[in-house]
């Protein structure tokens, strides 16, 4: 029998009509590639507080990995590609650590306005962006499936 997959979704709330639909892509796909797999939900304010929940989602020893999405856009206020930078690298942390994979879906656009027309293509590139993550989940955890057999053959 096959061990049933657990998965954490993590979502940053600004934004959250076009991060939504990260979630909703990932979740079509899943079902689709990776059968019986669990996912679990988990709303944050913003992307720069993803790394420390995907952290501790990992180290719960609960999940086979971790997904957060954002979309981290320049609002004329701060430099958002230092949000993003820092976002990105506390996630690829996060999994070094504790060695849970942990996947990106945050994206930092070079112009977005919150015209009807950006908002409508960020809205299908994030499904899209979903659901590839769920074809990445299922890549790694197969990859690493493959490290597992090598190392008991090792053993053996």
């Amino acid at each position: 029998m096959t061990k049933t997959l657990h998965i954490a979704f993590i979502k940053a709330r600004w934004h959250s009509d076009i991060v939504d639909r990260a979630h909703d892509g990932f979740m079509a796909e899943a079902a689709r590639i990776l059968p019986g797999a669990r996912t679990d939900a988990f709303d944050v304010p913003g992307a720069f507080e993803m790394p420390l929940l995907a952290k501790k989602l990992a180290e719960t020893g609960k999940y086979d990995a971790v997904v957060a999405a954002a979309l981290v856009v320049d609002g004329g206020i701060y430099r958002h590609d230092f949000v993003a930078q820092a976002v990105v690298s506390g996630l690829m942390q996060a999994g070094m650590e504790t060695g849970v994979p942990v996947f990106s879906v945050s994206l930092t656009p070079h112009n977005y306005q919150e015209t009807e027309l950006l908002t409508a293509f960020f809205r299908e590139h994030f499904v899209k962006k979903g659901a590839e993550a769920a074809h990445a989940v299922k890549a790694i955890l197969a990859a690493e499936a493959q490290v597992a057999a090598l190392d008991e053959a090792q053993a053996a």
